[in-house]
């Protein structure tokens, strides 16, 4: 009986553990370490598959997005919301059809190549002090935007592809929290359906495992608030840099 509540998809305990750990760094990225929850796409797509693992991952970023908005809500700029939601919505949209079809590697690989060359063209513009600036393009924010819909529906992977539209924006520490926290938030929302219903990825019996492992969540979201605080702005940028571009990496040997 108490393993049938604690364990409702009757996994390894082993498996189970990493998923409770899966959800701590869920809480940690939400909370403002943004991109250390690119960790958990192939960790829990080695143990419950590609589809299955985006149901199981995709509550955990909700309540993580749930916790990021309650603490940064006042910081949150919309303007970069409203610019970019419209093309993301077009790349969400076109994956709802595709995704059952898609090839994953393929996508992933071409994911994590715009995002590196995208990277590379914004350090560029800091070392050279902006002798180019690509981020009021429009290609810049449209290709970005229907990228990112399109990923965070495959497989719940634009978060370095938004972060890094977000970071080239050159927001201050909180407002790029809450600007994420909220866009994260709504699109995610809007995925759930689609995965209970379309694609069948998100059960009873995933959702219930989600609310077990959300006490460890919140303890996750709360210890990376903390350490936020402590992490001046410049070496803020530069470790959200770091970690999108591990994470992009990170993306081609899912």
């Amino acid at each position: 009986m108490i393993e049938t509540i604690l364990n409702p998809l009757h996994t390894d305990w082993k498996i189970w553990g990493i998923t409770v750990f899966c959800a701590f760094v869920a809480g940690l990225s939400k909370s403002g370490l943004k991109g250390f929850a690119m960790i958990n796409i192939p960790i829990l797509a080695i143990f419950y598959g590609g589809m299955a693992s985006t149901g199981i991952l995709l509550p955990f970023l909700i309540f993580g997005d749930i916790f990021a908005v309650i603490y940064y809500r006042r910081s949150a700029e919309w303007k970069y919301i409203k610019k970019l939601f419209p093309w993301a919505m077009m790349g969400l949209i076109l994956a709802v059809f595709v995704g059952k079809y898609v090839n994953d590697d393929q996508f992933r690989n071409a994911i994590a190549i715009a995002i590196l060359v995208c990277l590379s063209l914004i350090i560029y513009r800091d070392v050279f002090g902006g002798k180019i600036n690509i981020t009021d393009k429009k290609w810049f924010s449209t290709s970005l935007g229907i990228s990112g819909g399109f990923a965070t529906m495959i497989g719940n992977a634009a978060g370095p592809i938004f972060n890094l539209y977000l970071m080239s924006m050159r927001l201050p520490k909180e407002a790029f929290i809450g600007t994420g926290a909220f866009f994260y938030l709504i699109l995610n929302l809007i995925k759930v359906p689609i995965h209970v219903f379309y694609w069948e990825s998100i059960t009873w019996q995933t959702f219930q495992l989600n609310l077990i492992c959300l006490p460890i969540l919140i303890i996750g979201a709360f210890i990376g608030k903390r350490i936020v605080k402590l992490i001046p702005e410049k070496a803020y940028r530069y470790f959200v840099l770091s970690v999108i571009t591990l994470s992009a990496i990170l993306l081609f040997f899912k």
